[in-house]
């Protein structure tokens, strides 16, 4: 699978799609306008190896809904994923079995070592 969840409307996603240069074969999932699946969100995890990994702590929802001051649970995260985008930390990358989640320095470059070779 070669595939990319981002966030059409975010420049940080938008620059580091121009950093990888991904080749054609790569489909791009604006997550705004094609709302992830549970299907989609479950293969996630299954690279991930937990919702929490998948799940952004940075997003405005989270302060808004004072969700650090509750102990959430792995079904939590995925329900909050699920309903609404902005909780799914971004870009994610799936590229041959490996999953790359966020936008870190550190997993960009790794995501584009990945793909270049």
């Amino acid at each position: 699978m070669k595939k990319v969840y981002y966030l059409k409307t975010c420049s940080t996603c938008s620059r580091i799609l121009k950093e990888w240069d991904l080749p054609s074969d790569f489909v791009l999932q604006d997550i705004k306008n094609e709302e992830i699946t549970v299907k989609q969100l479950e293969e996630m995890k299954s690279l991930a190896g937990s919702y929490e990994a998948l799940f952004s702590k940075r997003a405005k929802l989270y302060k808004e809904m004072d969700l650090k001051n509750q102990s959430l649970k792995e079904a939590d995260y995925k329900q909050y994923i699920l309903e609404h985008y902005t909780f799914l930390s971004r870009p994610v990358l799936l590229f041959n079995n490996q999953i790359f989640i966020g936008n870190s320095k550190k997993v960009t470059q790794q995501a584009k070592e990945a793909i270049h070779g």
